[in-house]
């Protein structure tokens, strides 16, 4: 193994006469976006009508579609000559564009939240409103909501660990600090199903409050989950011997992406849990 990173680390020509990676033909992309629009319909049977199926058939495609899509990435990245200096730096300015388009994906949510906590005389049509609307009972923010923020806020802390681990070519240091942020993604989620099974209202038929603190938390697990499993399959690249201090793109975007997910809790914690527990606009 240390022969084949060391034939990586070093700029092997590419196999073409230019630096840049042209992609093999790949049915990923095509059926995780069929798979991914599946489970969002679900998503909306599941609020409208309860219906589970249609939901699980189309996380079922997302999920085969990550592990192949994965298997060809990893190949690749394996693959001496084709990541040359151009087409690392190419990534990561995708990764970044990908997270921008992200932080635009919650910047929706919070601007629903918003507008209906900041003119809640949209949601009753009442000269004199309350948010949270009347008869609904918020969460404590100071229980699952912080022990939350809490693991999420540590598993930053372990995250940066492993990559600086990583840095001083400190194997097990690395394989350590990645294995706890994975424990603290699952815990995490855990906890979130917790508090949705708790939760004093409804996901359907609730009124706008559940609809939208629903879709923020909801969407925002849902990312926690996809983080999880982007370092999970970086765990088992990182044994298997696939990363470098020179060469661990994989890992770094695993851990930008993972730190973009702490962010986003943070402003859904404070505007949502700790803002929203009591009445934000009175008119």
């Amino acid at each position: 193994m240390a022969s084949s990173n060391t034939t990586l680390d070093a700029e092997v020509p590419p196999p073409n006469k230019h630096p840049y990676h042209l992609v093999d033909p790949s049915p990923w992309p095509m059926t995780a976006s069929l798979a991914a629009g599946l489970m969002v319909f679900g998503i909306i049977l599941f609020a409208q009508h309860g219906t589970h199926w249609v939901f699980g058939l189309g996380l079922l495609g997302v999920l085969v579609s990550m592990y192949f899509w994965f298997r060809d990435v990893v190949r690749e990245a394996r693959t001496p000559g084709i990541h040359t200096p151009v087409v690392r730096l190419g990534m990561r300015y995708g990764m970044v564009l990908f997270i921008a388009s992200e932080v635009m994906f919650f910047v929706a949510f919070f601007w629903a939240y918003f507008h209906f906590a900041l003119y809640p005389e949209h949601v009753s049509g009442a000269a004199k409103a309350i948010w949270p609307p009347a008869g609904i009972q918020t969460f404590d923010p100071f229980h699952l909501p912080l022990l939350n923020t809490l693991i999420l806020l540590l598993s930053g802390c372990t995250v940066t660990w492993a990559h600086h681990a990583l840095l001083e070519n400190d194997r097990k240091g690395m394989l350590q600090g990645l294995g706890l942020t994975v424990l603290l993604g699952l815990t995490f989620t855990f906890f979130q199903a917790v508090e949705y099974a708790e939760a004093p209202f409804a996901f359907h038929g609730g009124g706008i409050y559940p609809s939208v603190f629903f879709l923020a938390t909801g969407f925002h697990g849902f990312h926690v989950i996809v983080g999880t499993i982007f370092l999970a399959v970086c765990w088992f690249r990182a044994r298997a011997g696939h990363f470098t201090p020179q060469r661990h793109f994989g890992f770094e975007a695993a851990a930008w992406y993972w730190h973009f997910v702490d962010v986003v809790w943070l402003f859904l914690f404070v505007c949502v849990y700790v803002l929203g527990a009591g009445e934000i606009a009175h008119h």
